[in-house]
This record gives structure tokens, sequence and C-alpha cells, in this order.
């Protein structure tokens, strides 16, 4: 086999493994907002285990991309491939974190009804997985405008995450029993806007991988 035909198969497993990562933690987060909207605490508590894989991950890929640029030497274009997927690797690995973190709080969550019908969190979740999705694909697909669409779509996460806020603290305002259910619901929404910044953050090394050029939104 010769070297390059070598080096394409190595990359072509690396990208299968770090689409089946991204497609875990994006149904953590899935599940992470199925288990806030259903109020299922079993449900948010074993996400955490889920975690544990996406951290396999992580380090099966590290040792993947190092194995590549020790063995393979790779050049330019090929060089940047590899260094971009290590680096994405970490911001995926975020994503696994949050959604896990997500998880915990719904098991912990104080009350037995919330204080108002969620309605902007379920979206913040929604567009949490797209972007998680596009972000990753973007990459897989040597895709530049599915990079800039995720770009994009962190301000509408952005808007959502303000909505968040100003109906929780009205809620506060109005009731200060509401606190402490109110408190946890706004983590939850901190952390899908943090999903979201770190989908950008991949977008972000596409299109470094792309243009060479890592610019920062």
């Amino acid at each position: 086999m010769s070297i390059r035909k070598n080096f394409e198969e190595e990359l072509s497993s690396l990208k299968t493994q770090l689409v089946e990562m991204c497609r875990l933690t994006e149904q953590m987060i899935a599940d992470a907002i199925t288990a806030l909207v259903t109020r299922d605490r079993e449900l948010g508590k074993s996400i955490g285990q889920m975690d544990k894989r996406v951290d396999e991950y992580e380090m099966d890929i590290e040792k993947k991309c190092m194995r590549i640029m020790l063995r393979q030497q790779p050049v330019a274009k090929d060089f940047r491939s590899v260094s971009t997927a290590l680096k994405m690797i970490t911001d995926i690995e975020r994503f696994g974190d949050q959604a896990s973190d997500i998880g915990e709080l719904v098991y912990s969550m104080p009350g037995e009804t919330y204080i108002k019908e969620l309605t902007h969190i379920p979206a913040m979740g929604n567009l949490a997985v797209k972007m998680v999705r596009d972000s990753v694909s973007s990459f897989i697909n040597n895709d530049l405008e599915l990079a800039n669409e995720v770009v994009r779509a962190d301000d509408k996460m952005d808007e959502l995450f303000d909505e968040v806020k100003k109906e929780l603290i009205a809620y506060i305002k109005k009731d200060g029993n509401n606190g402490e259910q109110a408190i946890t619901l706004m983590m939850i929404g901190k952390y899908l806007e943090r999903i979201g910044d770190h989908a950008v953050n991949v977008a972000e090394w596409t299109q470094y991988n792309e243009t060479g050029v890592h610019q920062k939104f």
C-alpha cells in the first residue's frame, strides 16, 4: 500500500471516530433535555455514564492523531487536517461534559413542578444539538459554509439565553420561593449556551483547516 493511500485510510478512520464521538454527545444533549422536560431524574443521572465513553473517544482519537503525525509525517494541508482534529476533540469532549452537568442538575432539581412552562430552554437544547452536529459535519465534509452557519447560529443561542435570564429573574422578583429552581434552570441554560460556544470553536477549526487562518468569533 502506498504511503498516500495509507494516510488517507487512517484519516478516514479518524473522521469516522470523530463522527461517532459527536453523535454520542448529540444523544447526551437530547437525553438531557428530554430528562428536563419530562422530569425524568434517573435519565438525567444516567447521562454521566455516557460521558465516560466520550472521554474514551477523546483519548483514542488523540492517540490516533499522534500516531498519524509520527508515522506518516504529513505535510501542508494533510498536517493541518490532523492537527485540526486534535484541537477539535477538546471541544467535542466539552459537549459531553456539559450535557452530563445538565443531567446532574435535572437529577437534583428542586420542586416537583416547574415554576413556569419550559419553552426557551428546550429550544436552546434543540439548537445545541444542531450546532454540534453541523460543526463536526463541516469538518468531515470540508464545508466552509456550514461552519459559517454554525457561527451565525450562535447569535440565536445567545438571544434565547437572554430570554431565559429575563424570564427567570422576573419569576424570582415575583416570588422569592422561586429562587432555587430558577437558578438551577438558569444554570442549565448557561450550559447550553456554552455548548453553542464550543460548537463555534469547532467551526472555527474547520475554517482554519480550509483556509489556514484561525479566526476567533
